[in-house]
């Protein structure tokens, strides 16, 4: 079903978005501990369970907010996407500035795919996250 551009956005799509933020904040903590870990083996078998349940709650939930908002996208929130993704861009150095600085302590292989997916899956729902999150 199309949504008319006009048509307010249902009661539960803040919170939904709300749940989506932290959702992906919960989920990134996967790559990172994974990355500073020299032994992945050693975690637990629900290490893994838990870090691909929350990667496919989380894509639920963007698809979700992408499905309810990408109608609503307005001028004001193409706007405040491009200021944001001005910002997100420093990510791009910042880990250019770790993998040098850090590089022989952090297991790339164990982290860049969650980092990398994650990332996209943030810009590419940004628009949409944004007008559900609007009040």
């Amino acid at each position: 079903m199309i949504r008319h551009p006009t048509e307010p956005l249902s009661l539960w799509t803040r919170p939904l978005a709300i749940a989506a933020a932290g959702t992906f904040l919960l989920s990134s903590a996967f790559p990172i501990v994974a990355g500073l870990s020299k032994d992945t083996a050693s975690f637990p078998r629900v290490w893994g369970i838990v870090d691909v349940s929350l990667a496919f709650v989380l894509a639920i939930l963007s698809m979700a907010i992408i499905g309810l908002a990408q109608q609503k996208v307005d001028q004001e929130a193409t706007n405040a996407t491009y200021r944001a993704y001005r910002i997100l861009l420093h990510g791009i150095l910042a880990m250019i500035v770790i993998f040098f600085a850090l590089g022989d302590r952090v297991v790339w292989i164990n982290c860049l795919s969650g980092f990398a997916w994650r990332t996209w899956l943030l810009l590419y729902a940004l628009p949409a996250w944004l007008i559900a999150v609007r009040k």
